[in-house]
């Protein structure tokens, strides 16, 4: 069994488009059906504000010290990567979030069975249909329409269920080096930081299997 942990932010651009290039190479690779891929918490910014007013070229602005027209052109290149791998980005409609409670949902639908799905989903939210997935009715109706029962949806956030989960994989990041995000650790032994080429997950898949 080949196990991908996948730490990402499903408000991090390049964790999606990552993920698509991982499913591109797991499409080559002839023992995809030997592979377990396994999504880990990562918050790039624990600060981040709930139920933030402010556009996405208004916080990277502020974030990098940058104008609001080299904000808004960093994401036209964002952007135009996203739509080489099919996938439809939408900053003018993205509204800065804070990630805990959509980790926390994704934890609950990892119990299911449903953590790849969670993560499908949370990415679209925000990315392409600029919902606010730190409001907690949105992740309700994520959380249902993802197949999940609307009762535990609602006590995991209205409570603290899974805090300590997302806590934990946040802190088992830092000793094996992961400092930005999309990380993925290849059977504990193979790394690819970032969203790389398809040929280098590849490689990663059949360096994992020989191992």
């Amino acid at each position: 069994m080949i196990r991908v942990e996948i730490w990402s932010d499903v408000v991090c651009p390049f964790c999606y488009i990552g993920k698509r290039h991982l499913e591109a190479a797991l499409k080559q690779f002839e023992g995809r059906d030997r592979v377990r891929v396994v999504w880990k918490s990562f918050e790039l910014d624990r600060n981040a504000e709930r139920g933030s007013h402010t556009s996405v070229y208004e916080m990277l602005s502020k974030k990098y010290g940058m104008s609001l027209e080299e904000a808004r052109q960093s994401t036209v290149q964002v952007a135009r990567r996203a739509a080489a791998v099919g996938l439809s980005f939408d900053f003018d409609r993205v509204v800065p979030a804070n990630s805990f409670d959509a980790h926390r949902l994704a934890h609950l639908a990892a119990k299911h069975g449903l953590q790849d799905t969670a993560h499908e989903r949370l990415f679209a939210a925000h990315f392409t249909e600029g919902l606010r997935i730190d409001d907690l009715e949105t992740l309700r109706r994520i959380g249902v329409e993802l197949g999940l029962d609307l009762e535990e949806v609602k006590t995991v956030l209205e409570g603290d269920a899974y805090a300590s989960d997302v806590r934990q994989e946040e802190k088992e990041a830092f000793p094996i080096g992961v400092r930005g995000v999309p990380f993925f650790l290849f059977s504990r032994t193979n790394v690819i930081s970032g969203a790389q080429p398809v040929e280098l997950f590849t490689e990663a898949l059949r360096s994992a299997s020989d191992d």
